[in-house]
């Protein structure tokens, strides 16, 4: 079977959050459902259609769940999903179903007093979709809604409030529902939009920490990369070959423990360009001062090992006394160094 066969649709997720054996609302299908309306081209167009035929189910809870769903769309979708429910196209479903000759005849009258309940709804949230102002005001005028209802207590909205990538003050979509909750005189609303504000706090505060966090890795890592570069330019220039004391083991081990750090926030920065590449610049500094310590001590330490040698051959010459077997050792390089002739003290 094709791996794509298991891939959720947005007519998977609604069948499920929809399914009339629910015991409560499927919030996790409701989110999957809206999310992938965002993330599909035609996102909007299709779902509004999959939701004109639920919502018309015969079946009152079937219908019911469907028109969570579509709140939850209308608060979470933005502008795109906005403009297709606006359309005559989509509001014509609608009213079909408070329409007697159409369904209103066999609709619940639960199913018909939440339906106007969210025209109703929309026509104060949405003031700038007329064509929603148009159909609301025609059921009036023909008497099929003879009177404006009283809102629900709550706005439909998933626990707990969806993560956004900026502040969700800055969004238009988000801004119009937390100007409604605030403006409504119901306790739940100035609830909800209390949670809201509390949320919106928490997530900059959270960004702020992120923000210093990374600011603060940036400045150890500058600062260590420079103690280190200096110290080997001193001893380039000098020509002295750089003797791996504690203090300089440890400004090393410090460059080399950032390294992973910045892999951290490279992996955490990735919606910030700006930020990203100075990352990946201080990585690519870190790296070449960790590179040119481990060259340079390499190369500090042959060289030792070199000289130790040659002193004691020098000393075993002069001493004469044999005090054991021939020693073959490893030396820089790879290359086989014998004491010839000489015993190893």
């Amino acid at each position: 079977m094709a791996s794509g066969d298991s891939r959720p649709t947005l007519e998977s997720w609604l069948n499920q959050a929809t399914d009339p054996n629910n015991q409560e609302d499927r919030w996790d299908c409701i989110q999957g459902f809206y999310q992938l309306v965002n993330q599909d081209a035609d996102g909007p167009q299709v779902a509004v259609r999959l939701l004109a035929h639920k919502i018309q189910s015969p079946q009152e809870k079937e219908a019911l769940q469907a028109l969570t769903v579509l709140e939850a769309c209308m608060n979470n979708c933005g502008k795109r999903f906005h403009s297709e429910a606006g359309k005559f196209r989509f509001l014509n479903e609608l009213i079909k179903i408070l329409t007697p000759k159409y369904f209103g005849a066999w609709t619940s009258q639960k199913v018909k007093d939440r339906v106007t309940e969210v025209l109703y709804g929309w026509t104060l949230w949405l003031k700038d979709e007329l064509k929603i102002q148009e159909a609301y005001s025609m059921l009036k005028k023909q008497g099929i809604v003879k009177k404006d209802p009283k809102l629900p207590d709550t706005v439909i909205m998933a626990p707990p409030p969806q993560r956004a990538t900026d502040s969700i003050f800055d969004q238009d979509d988000k801004a119009k529902l937390l100007a409604r909750l605030l403006k409504s005189a119901r306790p739940e609303d100035l609830e909800t939009a209390n949670r809201l504000i509390k949320s919106t706090i928490k997530e900059e505060q959270e960004k702020a920490e992120k923000v210093s966090k990374r600011e603060s890795t940036l400045k150890e890592v500058e600062s260590s990369t420079k103690q280190l570069r200096e110290l080997l330019d001193q001893n380039t220039l000098t020509g002295v070959l750089l003797q791996p004391s504690n203090d300089i083991k440890a400004l090393y081990e410090r460059c080399d423990r950032l390294r992973p750090s910045l892999f951290r926030l490279a992996s955490d920065t990735m919606e910030d360009d700006a930020a990203l590449a100075q990352i990946l610049a201080a990585n690519d500094e870190l790296t070449l001062v960790v590179n040119a310590y481990k060259d340079q001590v390499g190369r500090g330490e042959c060289n030792g090992e070199r000289t130790r040698r040659k002193n004691e051959e020098m000393t075993s010459k002069h001493s004469g006394r044999g005090r054991g077997p021939l020693l073959r050792s490893r030396g820089c390089g790879g290359s086989s160094v014998t004491t010839n002739g000489t015993n190893v003290w």
